[in-house]
């Protein structure tokens, strides 16, 4: 328990960074939305003017950017995405600083298997990932339902938040599994971001080319798109049944390899 505590207390400031950018994506894009919709200016007929292909950039291709709902979920993209480089730069760092700060020696030779080791450090990454995803959840319905007139999509909102978690925690996973892996202290952040950008850039090269559409199962950032989610829409089970496949996968690696890691020299 104490090791719990040691982490959420290290990775405080970072998290107070990470949620601060957070508010401020969400407060800043909902007032834009509230700005246009006063103004009368037709937002929808903007992105009609632009190229398909910087449409797909910014993620407003799919969305019907007069309704909350589907400005909101246009936004979404921008967080998952935040969220996603915060869990994969949290996972690696969580293993990785303790070589680099060379504390891994005097915690390895403590009375507790590294097994209660690496399982108290996902348990506070995973409860970073909580306190970003309760901070996005309340303050995205506050902020739909001031500028919705009306238009409620709290249930929206929970089952993007549900569809963020599970990357969130892919990622976290991705960055634990390569610290686990790597003895260079600097490999484990670098790589899984680029990990994550790779599969994100992947994504987009799909909505931008249909006959791409067969590498969907590649990226997990086609599992859980908001155009899918918002507006009563469903889990897809094949998502829902690889992504566990994959966590349970990186899951393994991170304990298996984090047992025989070497002590830092």
């Amino acid at each position: 328990m104490n090791i719990f505590f040691r982490e959420m207390k290290a990775n405080r400031k970072s998290l107070i960074f990470w949620i601060a950018g957070l508010i401020f994506m969400i407060v800043a894009g909902m007032a834009k939305y509230g700005g246009a919709t006063a103004s009368g200016q037709s937002m929808n007929e903007l992105v009609q003017q632009m190229p398909r292909a910087l449409q797909i950039i910014v993620g407003v291709g799919t969305f019907d950017l007069t309704t909350v709902s589907g400005y909101y979920g246009m936004l979404f993209i921008y967080l998952v995405l935040m969220g996603t480089i915060h869990a994969a730069m949290l996972g690696a760092n969580i293993i990785s600083k303790e070589q680099a700060d060379r504390t891994s020696e005097f915690l390895f030779v403590k009375p507790i298997s590294r097994a209660k080791i690496i399982t108290w450090k996902l348990a506070a990454a995973a409860s970073n990932i909580v306190i970003f995803n309760i901070v996005t959840g309340v303050l995205s319905i506050v902020m739909t339902n001031y500028y919705g007139k009306g238009e409620s999509i709290a249930g929206d909102i929970f089952r993007l938040l549900i569809g963020m978690f599970i990357l969130q925690i892919m990622f976290l996973l991705i960055g634990t599994g390569i610290a686990a892996l790597s003895k260079n202290t600097k490999t484990p952040a670098s790589a899984a971001t680029a990990i994550l950008l790779a599969a994100y850039m992947l994504s987009m090269g799909i909505d931008m080319n249909e006959k791409l559409d067969f590498l969907k199962y590649l990226t997990p950032f086609k599992y859980f798109e908001a155009k899918n989610l918002i507006g009563g829409g469903t889990f897809n089970l094949v998502f829902i049944a690889l992504s566990i496949m994959i966590i349970g996968s990186l899951l393994g690696v991170t304990y298996v390899f984090y047992k025989k890691k070497d002590l830092n020299a």
